[in-house]
């Protein structure tokens, strides 16, 4: 198995400015999170950024950084360009490793890749995890993932589905098991899936739902999921996800 790793990573964060410079245990976020990149078996990890102080950074412990346009709307795109500029076959196999996951391991990397690779009418894999707290559910943060029988979404949303309607009601209890996953934010793209995903125009299910997977299957394009073979992880969203990773690696 073959693929390539881009870590796509922005200065400008709404919760916590700066994010992948971040101090974590005397290292900046980003190189966390590019250490984990490298446990994996990538051939080739790039990081994509459109400013010069995270790009100073990355080439200080000695990472490959694509310079990419500011404007762009999502991660997605910003991969988009770096597919374009770096040339990569049409073939090729890009996972997707977000800038605030510091602790993502790489076994998840390489599952997402081989995932993609072994099914070759998906255009994008991605992961899921069983969810089991009535919370998580109704949590908008927590992003919800349907299936079909083989595996390939049906919808993704920050919405409780499916809904339960004999359950759902407040004054009932819940079902021992419910047939809710969480979408884990971690993808394989084909290359190229990447080089014409910015012509694709957004929708209004991916600007409703603030979730850009739903511009690829508004257009038709399949994603595939996996189970999760091990927990993904503490990501870094908010202050206090700082406050909880900083003491998980120091």
């Amino acid at each position: 198995m073959s693929f390539k790793i881009v870590i796509p990573a922005r200065y400008n964060s709404s919760r916590l400015p700066g994010k992948p410079l971040l101090d974590i245990a005397g290292k900046p976020m980003i190189q966390h999170v590019f250490e984990r990149a490298q446990e994996s078996s990538a051939s080739e990890i790039i990081i994509a950024t459109d400013d010069v102080r995270i790009e100073q950074a990355a080439k200080s412990f000695g990472a490959d950084v694509c310079m990419t346009q500011a404007e762009h709307p999502s991660g997605t795109d910003r991969l988009a360009e770096v597919a374009i500029t770096r040339e990569f076959a049409n073939d090729d196999i890009i996972v997707n490793v977000q800038g605030d996951e510091p602790c993502l391991p790489a076994e998840l990397i390489n599952q997402v890749a081989l995932d993609l690779e072994q099914h070759q009418d998906a255009d994008i894999s991605t992961l899921y995890s069983q969810i089991s707290q009535e919370k998580q559910i109704f949590d908008p943060n927590v992003v919800k993932a349907v299936m079909d029988n083989d595996g390939y979404a049906l919808y993704f949303s920050r919405a409780p589905i499916p809904w339960m309607r004999e359950h759902f009601n407040r004054d009932s209890s819940l079902p021992p098991e419910l047939p809710h996953f969480r979408h884990i934010g971690l993808y394989a793209y084909r290359a190229s899936f990447l080089k014409h995903y910015s012509e694709l125009a957004p929708c209004i299910l991916e600007k409703e739902e603030s979730l850009e997977q739903l511009r690829a299957m508004f257009y038709g394009k399949k994603i595939h999921l996996t189970a999760a073979e091990i927990s993904s992880g503490h990501g870094v969203d908010t202050a206090d996800d700082l406050v909880a990773v900083r003491k998980l690696l120091s």
